[in-house]
């Protein structure tokens, strides 16, 4: 397989190429898509095919027009918030728990953590900074009011993956209209920051657990790389950064260049815990690779959660 590192440049160019106003990158792209999608599930799971996905992706990427969507719905990826109930549960009674969710968008990944952790630990003191770069969507976030079509973009109902009890319990409802309960919308401080700022965290500090998922991905690969980087200064001495919807060659650069720790608990479950973005794989810059075991550094690559800055501490209870 072809070392993207390497040949960036000529992918890039060989993507973006262009013969009388047409791509002969596209055309390959199309006549693979067709090709792809009528292999048997189980031939498109061979290591080789696997493989031949991923730089076709590779490829996908080079040439995409990035754009940021706001797509998105209430407890979209379960395992993950499990693992953030796990952890919020070894703390002390009563005790403070900072979490900071960058890139939070229309506000339904901070709604839905604070969901999760305090019906699990009412007693923990949760406090929550939400940051984005927008101040028409953060406005939207810290109102916390929403109707089935607020995310038109998913197709679906922003409400679609909540069970009827959990509508009740979250929500205020008028009609079809929904406003976050009041218990929800305490101890949130709201941004207007650019996640890839260095003096952000002198603006918002350390935090046990820092959410950067589903935005990364909209950013070219030095842009993101960047930000993660930046990012990862706001955990706190042995905390946890989640970091999803990313190019999986950064995020595996970046933690094997600062020594983060993968959590291997949840690790196959909150990779599969969104398969809306696996369903877009290999043909979207969004769309997630599926898990491939044979690799040898599968759980670095894999892992969506990892433990940051654990020198002279001692490993946690999660890392396996």
């Amino acid at each position: 397989m072809i070392n993207n590192q390497v040949y960036h440049p000529l992918l890039e160019k060989a993507a973006r190429f262009q013969v009388l106003g047409k791509s002969p990158a596209g055309f390959y792209l199309r006549l693979n898509k067709l090709v792809w999608e009528r292999l048997p599930s189980r031939v498109r799971n061979l290591h080789a095919f696997h493989s031949y996905g991923a730089w076709l992706h590779s490829l996908v990427c080079l040439g995409a027009k990035r754009q940021q969507f706001f797509g998105t719905f209430f407890l979209r990826n379960r395992p993950a918030l499990e693992l953030m109930r796990r952890l919020a549960r070894q703390k002390v009674q009563g005790s403070n728990l900072r979490i900071a969710v960058l890139g939070c968008s229309i506000g339904a990944e901070v709604y839905s953590i604070l969901w999760t952790i305090r019906s699990a630990r009412p007693d923990l003191n949760v406090l929550l900074d939400a940051v984005d770069i927008s101040k028409e969507i953060l406005s939207f976030a810290e109102k916390g009011i929403y109707a089935p079509d607020t995310s038109q973009l998913v197709g679906t109902s922003i409400f679609e993956r909540l069970t009827e009890a959990e509508r009740v319990k979250m929500f205020d409802w008028e009609g079809d209209r929904a406003k976050i309960k009041s218990w929800l919308r305490q101890g949130i401080t709201w941004y207007l920051r650019d996640a890839a700022d260095p003096e952000l965290v002198n603006i918002i500090g350390p935090h046990d657990l820092v959410v950067a998922s589903n935005f990364l991905c909209h950013l070219s690969r030095a842009d993101a790389e960047n930000c993660l980087r930046n990012v990862a200064r706001l955990v706190s001495p042995g905390g946890y950064l989640f970091v999803s919807g990313i190019d999986l060659d950064v995020r595996t650069k970046v933690a094997l260049d600062l020594g983060w720790e993968p959590v291997r608990d949840l690790l196959v479950e909150i990779h599969d815990g969104d398969r809306s973005v696996q369903a877009d794989w290999p043909w979207a810059w969004w769309g997630l690779e599926p898990l491939n075991r044979k690799r040898h550094d599968w759980q670095t690559r894999y892992a969506a959660v990892f433990r940051v800055n654990v020198r002279g501490l001692r490993p946690g209870r999660h890392n396996g």
